[in-house]
Order: structure tokens, then C-alpha cells, then sequence
């Protein structure tokens, strides 16, 4: 089988899958540039532990932990099953790498992992498997762990990372098409042209490069994901851009 690429998507609002426009049309052809994963492993900013755990879980729920949206979206469900074969093959490799994995066997989707696949495999009939991350650690903790997995995609597991390009709260606008402010396109255009050129040094100490970094980022877990995308995968590639309620990036990158 042909190795799989590392993705970081940004997932958005929740209310991403009701929504209609670029990113939704990239999410949906987004799966079918690669062959078909064997499994998903699927790393999300909103599942944040003191240490690295994996979910173990055969049919997880689909956990709706978000509020003040329209009822439809409460609605949906994503019943993928979970994989606990590959999540004891995670555990190993991370274990392998020096780090402390748990393992977590109750844990469901949250909305950063089953928002973007509702409309990337919306069969849901690709086990996925969630791996949490450690808000406490450095962008290097998070790439180490992505280096720990990349030869998982040797083996037909797509690792699937979620998060945000940009993500401030404050800044949200409640119109879906706001013009993006320019503290917000400084950033995002930053992050592509360091990814482009493989600045690894650069994007691990992101806060003292990177323009306006800590107003894009006042906390630091929805970047956390694309560290683990970049340590698991070889050169990166911008492959969707945008913004969506103004200040939110829908920028998602590939690294093969």
C-alpha cells in the first residue's frame, strides 16, 4: 500500500457541516486524491489530557460539545466505529518513543474530529481512533509524537489533524463571510510560506517568528495539532485556504 499523507485541517466553527462554500466543497473531494485508509488516527484540539491517550472505544458517540447553534447540527450523528487494534498499536509506538500513553475506552468523537469527516467520509465506515494532546507541552513535545507515528502511515492509517490555523475567540464575527483583519492574513500567510519551505525551527517557536502569533493564538491547543501532522509527514503543501466569521483561517495543509 502506498503511504499515506499527514493532514492538518482547520475545522472551524461546529457549525461547519450546515454551512456551504469552498471549504465544505474541499472537505468532500478532500478524501478522494489518496487511496482509502485503512483507519483514521484523528488528532483534535478539543480533547486536551496531561498525557498522551488514545481512545480505545469499538462504537463511539458522537459528542455534540459545543452550544448556541442551530438545532440541525445537535442532530447529527457520525457512528464510525473506533479500532482498539490500532489503538494498541499507538499506544506501542508511542510507548516505543519514550512517551507515557494511556489509554481512554469510553472516549466519542468531539466536534473537531467529526465535524470535518461528516463531510470528508460522511460513509463513516473508516474506523477512527483519537489521540489527545497535552496543552501543558511545546509545539516540539507534539511534533515528537507525530515523528513517533509517521510509519504508521505505512500502513494505511490516514493521520487526520484538526485544529485552527487562527483561533481567537474574541475576534469571532457572526457574519460567516467577514472580511478577515489583517493581523489574521499576516499570520496564516506566515504559516504557509514557512510550511512551504520546511522551516521546522521557525514554526516550533512560532511565537517569537511568526507576526501577531499570540493574538492569533491567545491559547495555545488549537495549533497543537498541526505540529503532530508536520512531525508525522515529509514536506508540507498549503492544499486549502480561506476564512470563515471573519478572524477563522480554513486553512489545511498535507505533508507527504
Amino acid at each position: 500500500m502506498a503511504s499515506l499523507p499527514s493532514l492538518f485541517v482547520s475545522h472551524g466553527a461546529p457549525d461547519l457541516p450546515l454551512r456551504v462554500g469552498p471549504t465544505q466543497d474541499f472537505l468532500r473531494s478532500l478524501l478522494q486524491t489518496m487511496p482509502k485508509p485503512k483507519a483514521i488516527l484523528a488528532i483534535s484540539a478539543h480533547w486536551l489530557t496531561a498525557q498522551p491517550t488514545v481512545s480505545a472505544t469499538e462504537q463511539p458517540k458522537t459528542i455534540h460539545d459545543f452550544g448556541g447553534f442551530p438545532q440541525a447540527l445537535y442532530q447529527l450523528n457520525y457512528p464510525a466505529p473506533g479500532d482498539p487494534k490500532l489503538a494498541e498499536q499507538v499506544i506501542f509506538r508511542l510507548t516505543e518513543a519514550g512517551f507515557s500513553a494511556r489509554v481512554n475506552r469510553d472516549r466519542g468523537f468531539d466536534h473537531g474530529v467529526w465535524t470535518p469527516l461528516i463531510l470528508a467520509a460522511p460513509e463513516a465506515t473508516i474506523p477512527v481512533v483519537q489521540l489527545s494532546l497535552q496543552p501543558h507541552e511545546t509545539p516540539l513535545h507534539h511534533y515528537q509524537l507525530g515523528q513517533a507515528l509517521a510509519p504508521l502511515r505505512d500502513e494505511g492509517v490516514l493521520i487526520f489533524a484538526n485544529g485552527a490555523a487562527t483561533h481567537n475567540l474574541g475576534a469571532f464575527d457572526g457574519n460567516y463571510s467577514a472580511v478577515p483583519p489583517n493581523w489574521a492574513t499576516a499570520f496564516d500567510d506566515w504559516l504557509a510560506e514557512a510550511i512551504a519551505t520546511k522551516d521546522i525551527p521557525a514554526l516550533l517557536n512560532y511565537r517569537q517568528h511568526a507576526p501577531y502569533a499570540a493574538q492569533n493564538h491567545p491559547s495555545e491547543e488549537h495549533l497543537l495539532p498541526l505540529f503532530v501532522a508536520l512531525g508525522a509527514g515529509g514536506l508540507g503543501q498549503q492544499i486549502h485556504h480561506g476564512f470563515t466569521y471573519g478572524a477563522f483561517s480554513m486553512a489545511a495543509y498535507q505533508f507527504n
